[in-house]
């Protein structure tokens, strides 16, 4: 069985993938993926405007490292578009999933505050826009910049009542429930509006059983069951009922 650990955190992780995002190289300057054709999120880039030197926008493949655990923490990551997974290996060769970002998250913040090694991995799991921000260049940039530094604050502190709430989700609550909680997590990517139904990544069932802390067999019936009584639908791509979800979680 999996490592169970909680399904957000602000980490950062050990096994080494064949494609890697380099400090200072754009990730890949081929054809562009379809989606990072669209209109991007201008939050991001509008965030961080005001930083000159030391800023680099990175252009990821799907399944493409942008760091690994063990190596050295220089940087801080903000995602424009796309979708990040974490991860962490333990010394036994166990890995458990420790987060999904999606845009306007932010990675590598351990390099600000001393960490001197990744503590985790961070892979693209789609074609992902990111902008690479050096450590010193971010810790000058927090000093002038009233306006970065309380939004970078609020974001901090809204990731550590997100990780709060994970621990009680993992200590209280039965496997069911916390699946039903991380498909509500991953429908509402880059959402930010409510929607009654949305599309989440399209994750494998081992991976699924890596965030909640369960086996494969556990999910693969939960989400049969939560198929047949229309809390989500397999067309493709999973869609999921978000309003009728949230009565699992909140009710059992």
């Amino acid at each position: 069985m999996r490592l169970a650990l909680p399904t957000r955190l602000g980490a950062e992780s050990f096994r080494h993938q064949p494609k890697m995002a380099t400090s200072g190289t754009k990730a890949t300057k081929s054809r562009k993926p379809a989606h990072l054709n669209a209109v991007l999120d201008p939050y991001v880039a509008d965030l961080l405007e005001k930083i000159d030197v030391g800023k680099t926008l990175l252009r990821l493949e799907k399944n493409q490292t942008i760091f690994s655990q063990g190596q050295v923490a220089d940087s801080v990551y903000f995602i424009q578009a796309g979708k990040i997974k974490m991860t962490v290996v333990s010394a036994l060769g166990k890995e458990a999933v420790l987060a999904m970002l999606g845009p306007r998250g932010f990675l590598g913040e351990g390099s600000l505050i001393g960490h001197s090694v990744r503590l985790g991995t961070a892979t693209a799991i789609q074609a992902s826009t990111l902008f690479r921000i050096e450590k010193g260049a971010m810790l000058r940039a927090l000093h002038s910049q009233p306006a970065l530094s309380e939004k970078f604050m609020a974001a901090l502190l809204s990731r550590n009542i997100d990780l709060e709430s994970d621990l009680c989700d993992q200590l209280f609550n039965h496997s069911e429930k916390r699946l039903a909680r991380v498909l509500l997590k991953l429908a509402r990517f880059g959402q930010h509006d409510p929607v009654p139904a949305a599309k989440m990544p399209r994750l494998s069932h081992e991976t699924l059983a890596e965030m909640v802390g369960t086996t494969r067999s556990r999910v693969t019936h939960f989400m049969n069951k939560f198929r047949k009584l229309g809390l989500i639908d397999y067309n493709g791509v999973i869609t999921v009922r978000t309003e009728l979800l949230t009565d699992v979680v909140l009710h059992d």
